[in-house]
């Protein structure tokens, strides 16, 4: 429901700058409550990189207006470097990110329209540096909401999953990323300076991928900004929300868990998005929600909001596997703490003659697979907006070595992480193992629920892989993603393994075979809980009135008019992945962008490259930048690098 009354008129300050000790100036767009300045009211900050003013406008709309009308102050922040802002970034979530947040935070806590509380909100990047702002302790900041983000930057985000590069997640992040920091800022807000400022990020800008793939393993350059190495160091209290479709979700039972100041946790259906507007659905009413949390923590209302359980979480019912869900069936379930009482493990062991209850003889299997399993997988963050979720299983389970019950007799929904553990021996020293735990419908449609990926030369950890010694045998535990899922009576619990997922994972250097001797799933259970149907329904989601682009198309381009500011940008996105059937080292992804920007005789285009493919001793990666003003090129530059394989 769009609302259009609030309980206090809003003003928006469109622009305006926030000084830091070295001279950076950090642009701000600030919604306000009209008669803030004689009544202040908290401050609750969303800083990110990705240009307040032509790039999260359409989401800022909704959200920021609302905060405000309900007596905050609504601040959105760009990360040095990006958008108006001055200054450069060179990396993400580096320390100077971090210490300007500070400096931020303190400057809003003393504007005279703020009472001297703020809270930080947002989601992926901004609930990333929520949490790692959070661990630094700034007196002001009393609590947080972070959304679709992580506690551990190596395990848990868009670069490595078990030891192995993520290609499309962290390729198709790295170029955007790469491509939006090449933009400009807008003239219309900083004046003639626009050019010089430009000039210097294009100038400066690193190609972020070279940089990531120079720590293929958990170390130094990944712990920094990972709050799991001390969640003692986060004291203000912690709202974690995130989608079960999102690939961002194995964080929230972590940090339930680990975190010992007030936090609450929600899991529901959706992809990487706010759930006032997430798909898959069902939305729910988010704003009037973390609401309540400000209320009690930035106003001191007792809302009851810690009156209530720990984690509130989609109960997901069985689909038809599809590419896209407009929403997904289930229930709202909630458990008082985390771990919960109601889940217990229940083991199941690959046999001769399938997944079974009881441990039974298993013949030795080798599993080496086309190089192409994984055409199944979707992406890694599905956003929901396309079809880019996983799809039915069955060509890739045929091409894998499967384990499946005998149809249940019982349904059993599953709440947290399944674990596979497997004795294993390979014949080459570098050797993945991708894993899929499916429901099988009667009809032999597979719907992917959960899946985990090691590089087996990190079957010890992250920090220290070692080389397999060939026809050793080895036990290895993967541990798949979270799931909060069900299985009906009359369906079957497969489990699927693969050496190969691409285009999800890089291949290793070598085509390996894995002979697996003896393996469990550990399933993690729950039992049913009446307490479930008495939960108070969530609210119907509410926002702000939207601010929708006007969309032209010219030239065969999709062209977007920001109607407000009389801006038009455009965007002509193209990547492709391929890989030969059994030939690892063909592996090769390429992408491509066209950007433009223009208002009247301002005229911008910014064309980036970037392409990886391997030898079996390193990875090559090339890039390239050009830029135009009008039809003078004012930059251009090539990369071409080839990066050692680690153990990978």
């Amino acid at each position: 429901m769009i609302v259009t009354t609030f309980p206090n008129a809003v003003r928006v300050i469109e622009h305006t700058l926030i000084p830091l000790k070295d001279g950076t100036m950090l642009a701000a767009r600030i919604w306000l409550p009209e008669d803030a300045e004689q009544n202040p009211v908290p401050a609750i900050l969303e800083y990110l990189p990705y240009r307040k003013r032509d790039g999260t406008y359409e989401r800022d709309a909704l959200t920021h207006p609302y905060l405000a009308g309900h007596g905050y102050a609504g601040v959105r922040v760009d990360l040095r470097g990006c958008g108006e802002s001055t200054g450069l970034l060179f990396d993400e979530y580096a320390k100077q990110e971090q210490d300007d947040g500070l400096e931020v935070i303190a400057w809003l806590a003393a504007q005279r329209w703020c009472n001297g509380s703020v809270g930080m909100m947002g989601i992926s990047w901004g609930g990333f540096n929520g949490l790692q702002i959070a661990a630094r302790r700034p007196p002001a900041l009393k609590a947080i909401v972070t959304i679709c983000s992580t506690d551990d930057r190596y395990a848990d985000d868009a670069h490595y999953m078990g030891g192995t590069f993520l290609t499309t997640a962290g390729l198709e992040w790295a170029f955007f990323f790469f491509s939006l920091m090449c933009l400009p800022p807008d003239p219309a807000l900083v004046g003639d300076s626009w050019r010089a400022m430009w000039l210097e990020r294009l100038q400066h800008i690193p190609l972020f991928q070279d940089n990531w793939l120079q720590h293929q393993r958990r170390d130094a350059y990944w712990r920094h900004g990972s709050v799991c190495e001390d969640y003692a160091a986060i004291q203000c209290p912690v709202y974690a929300v995130g989608g079960w479709t999102d690939g961002y979700k194995n964080a929230i039972p972590r940090l339930l868990e680990g975190l010992k100041v007030p936090r609450k946790g929600l899991i529901g259906p959706w992809g990487h998005a706010y759930p006032h507007f997430a798909l898959p659905g069902p939305q729910i009413g988010f704003l009037q929600e973390i609401l309540r949390w400000w209320d009690y923590w930035l106003k001191g209302i007792d809302t009851g909001v810690t009156d209530e359980p720990m984690l509130r979480a989609w109960m997901t019912e069985s689909v038809k596997p599809a590419t896209h869900h407009d929403t997904l069936p289930g229930r709202w379930i909630a458990e008082p703490s985390w771990p919960a009482p109601t889940v217990t493990t229940r083991r199941l062991f690959l046999t001769d003659t399938g997944l079974r209850e009881a441990s039974a003889s298993l013949t030795a299997r080798a599993v080496c697979s086309p190089q192409t399993v994984g055409k199944c997988a979707g992406y890694w963050v599905p956003f929901g907006r396309g079809h880019d979720q996983a799809g039915d299983q069955q060509e890739d389970d045929a091409r894998s070595l499967v384990f499946e019950t005998t149809p249940l007799d019982e349904p059993i929904e599953i709440l947290g992480a399944p674990v596979v553990t497997l004795d294993v021996a390979s014949d080459r020293p570098i050797a993945n193992l991708a894993v899929r735990l499916c429901d099988v419908h009667p009809s032999g449609e597979s719907l992917r629920v959960s899946y985990g990926v090691l590089n087996l030369t990190h079957r010890e950890g992250h920090e220290q892989p070692a080389l397999l010694t060939t026809g050793e045998r080895y036990r290895v535990h993967i541990k798949l993603n979270d799931a909060g899922s069900a299985f009906p009576a009359g369906h079957k619990v497969r489990l699927a393994i693969s050496t190969t997922y691409w285009p999800m994972i890089w291949p290793g250097p070598e085509t390996a075979t894995v002979r697996i001797f003896a393996g469990t799933l550990d399933l993690p259970q729950r039992s049913p809980n009446g307490a479930d149907a008495t939960l108070a329904p969530f609210p119907e989601p509410e926002t702000a009135p939207p601010e929708k682009p006007t969309v032209i198309h010219r030239d065969g381009v999709r062209i977007e008019r920001i109607d407000r500011i009389g801006l038009e940008l455009g965007t002509q996105w193209k990547s492709q992945y391929h890989v030969e059937e059994n030939d690892p080292l063909s592996a090769v992804a390429e992408l491509r962008d066209t950007q433009t920007l223009s208002r009247n005789e301002w005229q911008i285009r910014v064309e980036t490259r970037l392409r990886m493919s391997c030898t079996g001793d390193a990875f090559l990666l090339q890039g390239s930048l050009r830029a135009w003003e009008g039809d003078n090129e004012v930059c251009r530059r090539d990369w071409n690098r080839s990066i050692p394989r680690d153990f990978s």
